[in-house]
């Protein structure tokens, strides 16, 4: 990946920073822990999870592979840190500020790398040889999957905070 490519990568992190503070900034605590049925995830869920994700997933898995492609990652459990960590307990603003500052450490790293090896590769237990472009590809796309999971989100609410209009007209 040349340095243009990083460049982009970063750009695009950031925005999606800045998307997720737009879209869930000033929730209030009821539209914050919403689910739309049993066992889907509320956004303060997802939030919780993006934190979670920046720190002991992405950030921590490419520093690793870069540094060390050789050295054991630490297990993680996104899935069950929602429950665990009880997500849907904690505070929407505060979960929101925890994000966007690791977020921000995360880009003040990635920016301060000079000339990263991309092809550096670790080995994941099941889905093999990851590279460290492959991990920060993916980074990216794990944001665009949680957008997505939160325009969702606050679009099937509608109905329920401004209630009794419909929101049908739509589509």
């Amino acid at each position: 990946m040349s340095h243009v490519d990083l460049v982009t990568v970063v750009t695009r992190l950031h925005r999606n920073a800045r998307a997720v503070d737009e879209l869930t900034r000033g929730l209030d605590a009821e539209a914050a822990r919403w689910r739309p049925e049993p066992g889907a995830w509320s956004l303060l869920e997802v939030l919780n999870h993006l934190a979670d994700e920046e720190v002991e997933d992405f950030r921590a898995r490419v520093r690793s592979t870069l540094e060390d492609p050789t050295a054991p990652w630490a297990p993680i459990d996104p899935g069950g840190w929602v429950t665990a960590r009880e997500y849907n307990q904690r505070d929407a603003a505060e979960s929101l500020t925890r994000f966007l500052t690791e977020r921000q450490s995360s880009l003040d790293w990635l920016g301060g790398l000079h000339d990263p090896d991309w092809q550096r590769a670790a080995t994941h237990p099941k889905l093999g040889v990851l590279r460290a472009g492959d991990l920060l590809v993916s980074w990216l796309a794990h944001d665009q999957a949680h957008l997505g999971q939160i325009t969702r989100l606050l679009r099937a609410h509608l109905p329920v905070q401004l209630a009794p209009y419909s929101t049908d007209y739509a589509g």
